[in-house]
């Protein structure tokens, strides 16, 4: 499940806030990307295309293995590929890839069904047992009979009949095309059928309207008590940030705890915490501070940051076996 937060957060501290790049947070979040294996990536991938663009001509005019070698090279590379960026380097590479095996395929040899007439007559001359290759520079058409003649026709005619489709035989329709007009159905009053209907209590219920106001005024009200909730918290401990994991995770559910990460984003979106990663680099919750508040809708003063937080069944498991959680901070409202 997915859940979307935006955070305003200080131009000065950049560092330590979520980067665009640091948005996607890995499972474990124990790991960081290997810049400098990322970027090696990203040369090979350039000079591959670069490689394949300048000899394109040769690639296409000549039956050299060249693209097949820059596929398997490219296949190579992607086994290492684990962000978009170097992603997109291979699809860019495919595509060109793609157009030269177009181009490649159009230029191969097309006559494929070409028909031989010399190699058919000699295959009906062994079928019907007239061998002439064997003799000795002998023309077989100047030196056969009639009766030659005749039975190589006649097996050739056997043989064919049975793989000729023979037409259908046509019947003769016995009967009348006299036209008889069809008998006009009555036409059944319309209002007389609707209130047959009503009478029968046949009818649906009407739907008078529809109040989706119910549902918006609940997850504002959540929202709010858990704003409560974090809030009281920072008022206990004014100068420790809560960790983000810790307050949104409910050990005994993991629906809860999905719809905990949806309210929170509300929290960080209207601006009353942010997100940030700590020394660890995990997720805390810390409050803005009150004068600034009022600063929240100041474009320059703010840059406003989006990050996306995957959590599966079995990273939410991890998660509450890591941190030792027994007890939920966001305790049930029902």
């Amino acid at each position: 499940m997915e859940a979307a937060a935006t955070s305003d957060t200080e131009s000065d501290s950049s560092s330590d806030d979520l980067s665009w790049g640091e948005a996607d947070i890995h499972p474990s979040l124990l790991e960081r990307v290997d810049e400098e294996k990322c970027r090696s990536i990203r040369k090979q991938y350039r000079q591959l295309i670069y490689s394949v663009q300048q000899n394109r001509d040769d690639i296409v005019n000549t039956a050299s293995d060249s693209l097949t070698e820059a596929l398997e090279e490219a296949n190579v590379l992607f086994d290492a590929v684990s962000r978009t960026r170097e992603a997109a380097l291979d699809a860019q590479f495919l595509v060109l890839a793609s157009d030269l095996g177009k181009e490649k395929a159009k230029q191969l040899n097309s006559d494929m069904n070409f028909f031989n007439q010399v190699a058919f007559c000699d295959f009906l001359f062994i079928f019907v047992g007239l061998n002439w290759m064997e003799d000795d520079g002998r023309d077989p058409l100047n030196n056969c009979d009639d009766n030659i003649a005749f039975s190589f026709w006649e097996t050739v005619q056997k043989e064919a009949t049975s793989w000729m489709l023979q037409a259908e035989t046509f019947h003769f329709l016995f009967g009348s095309f006299k036209p008889e007009s069809a008998a006009r159905k009555p036409r059944l009053d319309h209002r007389r059928k609707v209130q047959k209907m009503e009478e029968n209590g046949d009818m649906p219920t009407k739907l008078r309207k529809l109040d989706l106001s119910g549902n918006q005024e609940a997850t504002e009200k959540e929202v709010e008590r858990i704003l409560g909730l974090l809030q009281t918290y920072f008022r206990k401990y004014p100068d420790t940030p809560v960790s983000y994991f810790e307050f949104v995770i409910d050990p005994h559910s993991f629906s809860r705890t999905v719809e905990n990460i949806f309210y929170v984003s509300f929290i960080i979106r209207d601006g009353f915490a942010r997100i940030r990663l700590d020394q660890d680099r995990l997720p805390i919750l810390e409050p803005i501070n009150i004068n600034l508040a009022g600063e929240g809708n100041d474009p320059s003063f703010h840059s406003r940051k989006q990050g996306v937080i995957s959590l599966s069944l079995q990273d939410w498991k991890n998660i509450v076996a890591t941190f030792e959680i027994s007890e939920a901070m966001i305790t049930n409202s029902y």
